[in-house]
């Protein structure tokens, strides 16, 4: 068994909670050791909501602490260079939440401090990573669509979660910054991560919300192989989370819809209370009714056998149903 990890955790907001939930709900023993908040406040109540040893409102000291090995930056975008260059400073391991930078200059300088250090370093990405996705990435990579032209991208959902992605100065940009990496990422990984981009162009625009920065954006980018890229982002979907893939080969197609899904399905009229999903805007939710019965799922004409698993991950929308249709 590897060796457990000893986490000083950057932040107490909605990424680093989500981070620490995961983490302590494994069978592994990494654990988080530390918390740095702004505020002795919030501290305090990240270290006992998640029975954490100690926290700090220092961020150097945070991270120079000796009873942790690896740092996890969960801080908003315009303090991940200072949190970079401190942790790599100090010789911990990092990984840091998305985008790693709010400029590609800033990324570049941390890229080059990480590596100067000589430290494990990584951005932390999640889309690519539920367990239908992963199984799609591996049959495109198997060659079952052949070869891979066109990935096309789509997050969309309300808005975020705190106030400070609304100011360009601190997130460095709109719906592209904050979505637009996670469909680049899906997009990279199906067409090949050795393959260089050589071309993008975009459209972005303020639609809805009164902000500098924009609420809705189109990108379009040409790979070196000639296979083309295309991602959709949203800060003013209404319904939820809206997150759909879709890859199209010489040989085949691939779908990925998680769109409005959490994973299970529920009708209630009082409504649960408290967070139900991420994004989901109330706790009264629909359902969403089949349109046979089940046992006419099965016929001749379509199959022999309908497979239904589930495949489950530590985030609720990430939570996945496949359903696999075995022809006769």
């Amino acid at each position: 068994m590897s060796e457990a990890h000893s986490i000083a955790m950057l932040g107490t907001g909605f990424i680093a909670d989500f981070y620490t939930g995961t983490l302590h709900s494994q069978r592994t023993m990494d654990r988080v050791h530390t918390v740095y908040s702004r505020t002795a406040e919030s501290g305090q109540e990240f270290q006992d909501k998640w029975a954490v040893p100690s926290h700090s409102t220092d961020l150097k000291e945070a991270v120079q602490n000796d009873d942790i090995d690896t740092v996890i930056i969960g801080l908003p975008n315009h303090r991940h260079e200072e949190a970079v260059l401190a942790a790599a400073d100090a010789g911990k391991a990092i990984l840091c939440t998305k985008p790693l930078g709010r400029t590609a200059q800033e990324a570049l300088v941390m890229l080059e401090a990480v590596e100067k250090a000589g430290v494990f370093n990584g951005y932390l990405e999640d889309l690519v990573y539920p367990p239908k996705t992963l199984k799609a990435i591996q049959s495109a990579v198997d060659g079952a669509i052949g070869k891979v032209m066109w990935v096309r991208s789509r997050e969309t959902h309300p808005g975020p979660h705190s106030d400070w992605f609304w100011d360009n100065e601190l997130a460095g940009g709109g719906a592209i910054i904050d979505m637009g990496c996670h469909c680049v990422e899906i997009i990279r990984n199906f067409i090949g991560k050795g393959i260089r981009p050589v071309e993008a162009m975009c459209w972005a625009d303020t639609l809805v919300h009164p902000i500098e920065g924009e609420d809705h954006g189109i990108g379009l980018i040409r790979f070196e192989n000639g296979a083309i890229g295309q991602f959709e982002v949203s800060w003013a979907f209404r319904g939820g989370m809206d997150l759909r893939d879709e890859v199209s080969g010489s040989e085949g197609t691939i779908w990925l819809n998680h769109w409005l899904r959490t994973g299970y399905e529920m009708f209630t009229t009082s409504g649960q209370g408290g967070y139900v999903a991420e994004k989901a805007e109330g706790t009264v939710v629909g359902s969403f009714p089949l349109a046979m019965r089940p046992r006419n799922w099965a016929t001749p004409r379509c199959s022999r056998i309908c497979s239904i698993a589930w495949t489950v991950s530590k985030h609720p929308w990430k939570h996945s149903m496949m359903v696999m249709w075995l022809m006769p």
